[in-house]
């Protein structure tokens, strides 16, 4: 197995992306496997699309959109059980299907053909770890892996934000952060942040009033600022502070409500700031804790009210095994036809029943945002952002 993910390796270096299938479908026949084919999640993780077997230099239109016999339904095939549930399914001809995940961000999954020798699947396991990897690696400078991801180009608004977005999903043996976002192709001015620093989870959850290209820009210019501010030493208000200065001098009368967060991944203590956000819900074995994390409501940024006097932080400790769970008002506020509310009893409801069910924590949420698109028959009002947040340390 050594020296075929050793020849991958050496050959990836100047492959482009449409060369990686037929690079590891070479690799997986040199393995023992009749074949190989890699799939990629689309950006609303609804189905998987294959990378061709060809190489790149079709055009442009081919490259931006699967046919349909590319596609594969997450929810209604094999290969969409092998995602959703982060395992290896074997199908009845022998065909294996492997998950690909970057850390915990699932990339897809890979097919790989019955074997001829023993060990095969073993050493498929592995090439489906470097094949998430490579294209992990080469979708920040490769249009062709981000358009197969697509099935409908986007609005200017959305293009920026999904560049300012991190991964999805993040995780450690501590602490592990999932979010989603609709509508994927629209989006208005909802964003999500997370990050690890030296035992420390951050979160960020920002909603900028509007649905146009200026919100989309606003909660850019609120990403950036976070960042910068947080990578430089600063507290929590400071985060808020400067992104409501910098909201006020460069996109003036554009408002944002906003949480920023930090959990501390060793002894469990969550700070957080909210400026006029819906309180964030804390899941704890299995049920909600009412009104857990509800605190004297804080003004919104971007109109300069924190530039004196910073907004105030508040403190709790987690149990292990605790979730939090951070939503924009799109969640919660959704109609149906018939005029109700999705509300905040439906999204924890939802949420705890599919996690006891026994699924990781990213299909927990690919579920409920699921539901939400069919509560409100597809056609979402506004943005919608939910991001879960679990806490389960190692035992001591």
């Amino acid at each position: 197995m050594g020296p075929v993910l050793a020849w991958v390796l050496e050959r990836s270096h100047d492959a482009s992306a449409g060369e990686l299938p037929v690079l590891f479908d070479e690799a997986a026949r040199r393995l023992g496997a009749t074949r190989a084919r890699i799939y990629v999640a689309d950006v609303q993780q609804a189905g998987l699309v294959v990378l061709p077997l060809r190489d790149s230099a079709r055009s442009r239109s081919d490259a931006s959109a699967a046919d349909d016999g590319d596609r594969l339904a997450i929810d209604s095939s094999l290969a969409g059980l092998a995602y959703r549930t982060q395992r290896v399914r074997l199908g009845s001809d022998g065909t294996a299907w492997l998950p690909m995940i970057d850390g915990i961000e699932r990339v897809g999954v890979m097919e790989a053909g019955p074997g001829v020798d023993s060990g095969w699947l073993d050493s498929c396991k592995a090439l489906a770890s470097l094949a998430t990897l490579l294209v992990i690696s080469k979708t920040t400078h490769n249009d062709l892996l981000v358009a197969r991801g697509r099935s409908r180009p986007m609005t200017l608004q959305a293009e920026l934000l999904w560049a300012f977005l991190p991964p999805k999903t993040i995780g450690n043996r501590e602490a592990t952060s999932t979010a989603v976002l609709e509508p994927a192709y629209d989006i208005g001015g909802d964003a999500f942040d997370h990050g690890f620093t030296d035992g420390r989870l951050h979160l960020t959850l920002l909603d900028a009033m509007g649905h146009d290209l200026a919100s989309g820009g606003a909660s850019a210019v609120g990403l950036a600022a976070c960042r910068s501010t947080r990578r430089s030493g600063g507290t929590l208000p400071d985060i808020a502070q400067t992104i409501d200065r910098t909201l006020a001098q460069w996109i003036p009368n554009r408002l944002m409500t906003g949480i920023i967060a930090d959990l501390d991944t060793v002894r469990g203590e969550l700070t957080w700031v909210n400026c006029g956000h819906p309180a964030p819900l804390l899941i704890r074995d299995g049920h909600v804790l009412t009104a857990a994390l509800e605190r004297p409501v804080q003004l919104p940024l971007g109109f300069g009210f924190h530039a004196e006097l910073a907004p105030a932080q508040h403190r709790t400790r987690l149990e292990p095994g605790d979730r939090v769970l951070l939503y924009s008002d799109g969640v919660t506020e959704a109609r149906s036809t018939g005029n109700q509310l999705f509300g905040e009893t439906r999204l924890a409801d939802t949420i705890i029943r599919s996690m006891a069910a026994g699924d990781p924590a990213p299909e927990a949420l690919r579920r409920l945002i699921e539901n939400l698109l069919t509560h409100q028959d597809h056609r979402l009002n506004d943005d919608a952002t939910i991001l879960l947040a679990e806490w389960h340390p190692a035992p001591t």
